[in-house]
C-alpha cells in the first residue's frame, strides 16, 4: 500500500494582513473622528462665539432694552449699513425704528397742554408765550438805597416825554430790565417811615446797583433831606387806586403802514406785552430798551391792538390811525391789583 504523504500545510500569506488593515484602518477612523469632535469642541472656548446666537439676541423683538441708553460695537466687527439702530439711535430720516426701541413717549395725565385758544379767549386769558413779569414781580420787596436826579421835565429813557408830575424816578439798570419796568408805579419806604410813590420813567445806568433808585429830588425830599445823598430804602411795586383814567397809544415817528412802533403810556400796570391784529392772527411785537414795541415790516400798523398787563389782563383797542407823536386816548385802562 503507497503510502501517501501528506504535506504540510503552508502558511497562508496575506490572511493575517488582510484581517489587520480594516482594524487598522477603523481604529485610524475613530481617532480622527475623536480628534475632530476635541477640536470642535474646544472651539467654543477660543472666542469664535457664534453669530447666531449674537444676532437674535440683538434683534429679538421682545427681549428688553439693555439698561442705559447706549449699545457696544465690537470695533473689529462694524455694524453695516443694514444693521437695524439700537434703541438709542434716532432713526435716519424715512426709516423706522427697530423693533427693540422703546415705545415714544406721550403726554400723562397729569401733562398740561395750553389750549390753543388760550391766547385769544378772553380779556383775563394770559398769552401763553408773554412773559408776565419781568425781574420786578408783584408781592416782593425789594432793598437798596435812593439817590436823586435833576428829573428836568420828567422825561426819560422811556420816552414818554414831559410830565407835570415829578414824582418819578429811574430805576438800576438791571432791574429795569430792557424797559419792562417802564411805567411800574412803585411804593418807596424809609427807615424813618416816610414814603413815598413814584413812576419808573428813566433807567439808572451802571454802577447803579440791583435794588437801587435814583428818585427825583421832588421825590428825595419826601423821605430825606437831599444832603443825605444815599439813603436806605426797601420798596415795593403797586398797582395804585389813582391813576390816569384811561390809557393811551402813540406811534413812533416816522412810523407808517410800512414801519411802526408802538408805545402804552398811563397804565396803571407794567406791560408784559403788546400784540397787533394781522391776516393771520394776532403778532406779539418785540419790545426795545426804549419801551416802544416794533413791528419792522408794518404789519398790524393801523390796526387792532391788544395789551397784557403783568397780571395777565388783556384789553383790546380798535381804530387807531397812526399818527406819529401822538398820544391817543383810548376807553380802557387794566384794573387794580
Amino acid at each position: 500500500m503507497r503510502d501517501t504523504k501528506h504535506a504540510a500545510p503552508r502558511a497562508r500569506r496575506g490572511r493575517g494582513p488582510v484581517r489587520g488593515v480594516p482594524l487598522a484602518v477603523a481604529a485610524v477612523g475613530v481617532l480622527v473622528c475623536l480628534g475632530l469632535s476635541l477640536l470642535l469642541g474646544n472651539g467654543s472656548g477660543t472666542g469664535t462665539a457664534q453669530p447666531a446666537a449674537a444676532s437674535v439676541a440683538a434683534t429679538e423683538p421682545g427681549s428688553p432694552p439693555v439698561s442705559g441708553t447706549s449699545v457696544a460695537v465690537t470695533p473689529s466687527a462694524p455694524p453695516s449699513s443694514a444693521t437695524s439702530p439700537s434703541p438709542s439711535a434716532s432713526p435716519s430720516a424715512g426709516g423706522s425704528p427697530s423693533p427693540s426701541a422703546p415705545p415714544t413717549a406721550r403726554p400723562t395725565a397729569s401733562t398740561t397742554v395750553p389750549s390753543p385758544s388760550a391766547a385769544t379767549s378772553g380779556a383775563r386769558t394770559v398769552a401763553s408765550t408773554a412773559p408776565l413779569a419781568g425781574r420786578i414781580k408783584p408781592g416782593t420787596s425789594y432793598s437798596g438805597v435812593a439817590t436823586s436826579y435833576d428829573a428836568a421835565d420828567g422825561n426819560g429813557a422811556c420816552l414818554f416825554g414831559p410830565s407835570d408830575d415829578l414824582m418819578v424816578a429811574a430805576m438800576n439798570h438791571t432791574d429795569y430790565d430792557s424797559s419792562n419796568a417802564c411805567g411800574a408805579y412803585v411804593l418807596v419806604r424809609a427807615a424813618n417811615g416816610a414814603s413815598v410813590t413814584v413812576r419808573i420813567v428813566n433807567d439808572c445806568p451802571l454802577p447803579c446797583a440791583p435794588g437801587q433808585l435814583d428818585l427825583s429830588h421832588q421825590a428825595f425830599a419826601e423821605l430825606a433831606e437831599l444832603s443825605v445823598g444815599r439813603l436806605p430804602i426797601t420798596w415795593t411795586l403797586l398797582s395804585p387806586a389813582v391813576a390816569p383814567a384811561t390809557m393811551s397809544i402813540r406811534y413812533k415817528t416816522g412810523s407808517s403802514q410800512w414801519w411802526c412802533g408802538i408805545q402804552v403810556i398811563g397804565h396803571r400796570n407794567p406791560v408784559a406785552a403788546l400784540e397787533v391784529r394781522t391776516g393771520g392772527g394776532w403778532r406779539r411785537l418785540s419790545r426795545t430798551d426804549y419801551d416802544y414795541f416794533l413791528s419792522p415790516d408794518g404789519s398790524g400798523c393801523g390796526g387792532t391792538i391788544r395789551v397784557t398787563d403783568i397780571y395777565g389782563e388783556q384789553l383790546t383797542v380798535d381804530g387807531l390811525a397812526v399818527k406819529p407823536d401822538v398820544a391817543q386816548p383810548t376807553s380802557v385802562q387794566f384794573a387794580r391789583r
